[in-house]
């Protein structure tokens, strides 16, 4: 099936290589050819099982990270363009939905039509920014670039309730600095990375047509802004614990932590209903923020909003924005060689701003009911085993075991699609349009989650699109959500045996399963509300289980330094506990539920495997991965995941169910004498 990209000629090479691409077999779950034989799965595991990929699969040139996984979602965005392409088209049936995703994606397509613009299109809110008189005018203007799809300041939506998780309620946030993380602004590990970026910001402003110096002053603006903000701002270790992130007040208290703000004019210019109280998540950064109202000119705040509205709205820019904006972020803070083609790009967005309709049209063509069938079966198993496993533990009380029974039995499943279709039908969608459609597509969006608040929690809303290849476990919700785009190859796969699908799949539904039992998920009860329901001799005993998580895993590098091992970026232990934590349960789990299966007694496959290690090496073989240093810097800091060699070594040395399937000796690397588990 072709990818003809409209607006934009395709040369008849580039049309077959797409071609191809579509049509090119997924990779199996299990892949004898990944694996490396002169590697002993004892030493390394993950370089036995992988280390053949990783030797013959580089990264492609316009990403910055590549693992097996990757081939499923370039298979995916084809699909995507295709379907796309023919809404754009006009071939096929064509609804309502049809023609918006058609129009939305003609338009990004469009480059010639966007250069032809210029930035005329922004002009209008850089007038309006221009004209601000004083500091009391930000807040309506701030309510705009929110609506816009800009993210200045800070956050405000609705969320359930963490006191009642049966209805919506407003709530804040950080935000409002475009690095990565606070750190980048803060610490010296990312001087570098923060020079650079006030040489893009002086670029951006002089491709907005300011002088040199007056782009020099904008770019020292928004740094002091920005800067203010990140240290008014909660560290990602610190918002991991729910109780830091969670203060319900009575909006009249919210408003005093930040006199200088106009609340009433943002919230009358975001069209929020009226509510007397709201979840602020830090009330220290609306502190802080009040400080910087205070204390930075105007003139400084005007800079930084019309960055904002610039940074958040770049891909609709002209090129020259677009090629200068990646140079920084895909390529700088990534380590990406070349920018993603324009197809791919409108493919995201297209995704990213009107997913459920697209995502009706995928699933009619990707998913199987048969699939999701047997992915229900694998998700009971598994539920079963952390029955048994809950039922069995020696450390927990029989008082904290009935509630954790009460949980595991209230968690809610969502596979494949909603129920019930997102309405996009408030939403205009103008052919040609290309930046009017981000805007009011962002707008739609906020619109729609403000409209929740005081209302109740709608319990079948997806918050991901069915192409989506990711899962996950709702705290709030106490539901496990597993989209149709992951219940692909290499994910799953209906023609495989059990072995390779409970080490890829169902590993991974025990780690979101165990997301509900990990350092945050524990504070929730069955029904999603914030509370304590451990004793406390529990909840230490959970804590010092844990500690052995932060202190292997702390251990391990990240991005090593060849010169200066004193350099090493390390794993963040605590950042990165809730998943390593998830990550161990999920394939013990996975291991107890396949073990019980009638397979696992099968005898070995033609390559002289026995089903358990093939069980092992399709779970190893999900998290083969070539990245970047740029790349991995990046997620050592901002990534609660670790890297994939150590979301499998990290995990099989402490199953002693492997050592045994692989015949390793107590005092071998991937067999050592102490072991951690929590679950």
């Amino acid at each position: 099936m072709a990818v003809v990209v409209l607006g934009a000629a395709l040369t008849s090479a580039r049309a077959e290589t797409a071609t191809d691409a579509l049509e090119k077999p997924l990779p199996p779950v299990f892949d004898a050819t990944a694996i490396d034989h002169s590697i002993d799965p004892c030493v390394d595991f993950y370089r036995y099982a992988c280390g053949a990929w990783v030797k013959a699969t580089p990264i492609p040139s316009d990403q910055s990270i590549w693992w097996r996984l990757g081939d499923l979602d370039e298979h995916t965005r084809l699909v995507l363009a295709a379907i796309l392409e023919e809404a754009a088209a006009g071939k096929g049936e064509m609804s309502a939905d049809r023609r918006k995703i058609g129009d939305y994606y003609a338009s990004c397509l469009d480059e010639a039509a966007i250069e032809a613009k210029g930035m005329q299109p922004f002009a209008p809110e850089f007038e309006r920014i221009a004209s601000l008189k004083d500091k009391k005018e930000l807040a309506a203007e701030i309510a705009r670039l929110h609506l816009l799809g800009a993210a200045p300041l800070f956050s405000f939506t609705s969320a359930q309730d963490y006191t009642d998780a049966t209805m919506m309620i407003a709530a804040a946030d950080q935000d409002g600095f475009a690095l990565p993380d606070r750190d980048y602004y803060l610490t010296d590990a990312f001087k570098d990375e923060r020079a650079a970026y006030r040489i893009h910001l002086a670029r951006m402003f002089g491709l907005l047509g300011d002088d040199a110096t007056t782009a020099e002053a904008g770019a020292d603006a928004v740094m002091r802004v920005e800067t203010a903000l990140a240290k008014a701002a909660m560290g990602l270790v610190d918002r991991r614990e729910p109780k830091n992130m969670h203060h319900k007040m009575p909006f009249a208290e919210f408003a005093k932590l930040t006199p200088s703000f106009d609340w009433t004019a943002y919230l009358a210019g975001l069209g929020a209903p009226e509510f007397a109280s709201l979840d602020v998540a830090d009330p220290g950064f609306f502190i802080g923020l009040e400080a910087s109202l205070q204390s930075i000119p105007l003139s400084d705040w005007k800079a930084y909003l019309r960055w904002s509205f610039l940074d958040g709205l770049v891909g609709s820019a002209p090129k020259a924005f677009v090629d200068e904006d990646f140079a920084f972020t895909g390529k700088r803070l990534e380590g990406q060689a070349e920018i993603q083609a324009r197809w791919k790009r409108c493919v995201t967005a297209t995704d990213d701003q009107l997913g459920e309709a697209l995502g009706e049209a995928y699933v009619e063509r990707e998913f199987s009911p048969a699939a999701k069938e047997r992915v229900l079966g694998m998700v009971r198993e598994i539920e079963k085993a952390m029955k048994v496993r809950i039922k069995t533990l020696d450390w927990m009380s029989a008082e904290t075991k009935s509630r954790a029974l009460e949980k595991l039995a209230g968690i809610a499943l969502k596979i494949g699609y909603p129920d019930k279709w997102l309405d996009y039908s408030p939403l205009e969608i103008v052919r040609g349009d290309t930046l009017g459609n981000v805007e009011r597509a962002s707008g739609f969006e906020l619109r729609r989650e403000l409209a929740k608040i005081g209302k109740p929690v709608d319990r079948g809303e997806w918050d991901v699109t069915p192409p989506t290849d990711n899962a996950f476990y709702d705290d709030q919700l106490n539901e496990m959500n597993f989209p149709a785009g992951v219940l692909q190859k290499p994910n799953f796969d209906m023609t495989a045996d059990d072995a390779a699908n409970y080490g890829a799949l169902a590993a991974l539904v025990g780690h979101e399963l165990t997301h509900g039992f990990d350092d945050e998920g524990r504070h929730y009860d069955v029904h999603g509300n914030l509370e304590d329901w451990w004793t406390k001799e529990d909840a230490e005993a959970f804590e010092a289980r844990a500690a052995g998580f932060v202190s292997e895993y702390g251990a391990f590098v990240a991005v090593a330094d060849p010169s200066d091992h004193a350099k090493d970026v390390h794993v963040d232990g605590k950042l990165t506990l809730g998943e390593n934590t998830a990550d161990n349960g999920g394939v013990s789990l996975a291991y107890s539920a396949f073990t019980a299966t009638q397979a696992a007694r099968a005898d070995k496959d033609p390559l002289g495997y026995t089903p358990v290690q093939r069980f092992f090496l399709s779970y190893a073989q999900s998290w083969c991965v070539n990245r970047t240093d740029a790349f991995a810097k990046k997620l050592a800091k901002t990534d609660p995941h670790s890297p994939g060699s150590y979301r499998v070594n990290g995990v099989v040395v402490n199953m002693p169910e492997f050592r045994e399937a692989f015949a390793c000796k107590v005092g071998t690397p991937m067999a050592p004498a102490i072991v951690h588990r929590v679950w």
